[in-house]
């Protein structure tokens, strides 16, 4: 399964990247640091999943996962956030994401939403 990384944080990616490729079977094709690159990033890359960061500078993840759904509705979109809080998950379901995971949550946990059937 061909993934897509968006996170705003360089060391965030890198960590995403080590565990997800020790941990299940995606094969990471990119990184974006934004929104505006994560739509560009799907564009060129066509990947079929994107793990999400929601708050993010110049396009955040709500929109891009909207902008990015209206274009390729089959591209999974798993949003990972440090924003738990309900209002968030709404928010985030409403953009079209297929799944909802608040950062520091375990790995198994991770790989669970990235592999489950819409929420």
């Amino acid at each position: 399964m061909r993934m897509l990384i968006v996170d705003d944080v360089t060391e965030v990616r890198k960590d995403l990247r080590t565990v997800l490729t020790l941990s299940c079977a995606v094969e990471i094709v990119g990184e974006a640091a934004d929104g505006l690159e994560a739509i560009q990033q799907v564009e060129a890359l066509h990947p079929e999943i994107i793990l999400m960061d929601l708050e993010m500078p110049l396009l955040d993840g709500y929109e891009a996962t909207q902008r990015i759904k209206a274009q390729h509705p089959a591209c999974r979109v798993v949003a990972l956030t440090v924003h738990g809080y309900e209002e968030a998950r709404k928010r985030a379901f409403l953009a079209g994401v297929d799944a909802f995971i608040v950062k520091g949550e375990s790995v198994e946990s991770l790989v669970q939403a990235i592999f489950a059937k819409k929420e």
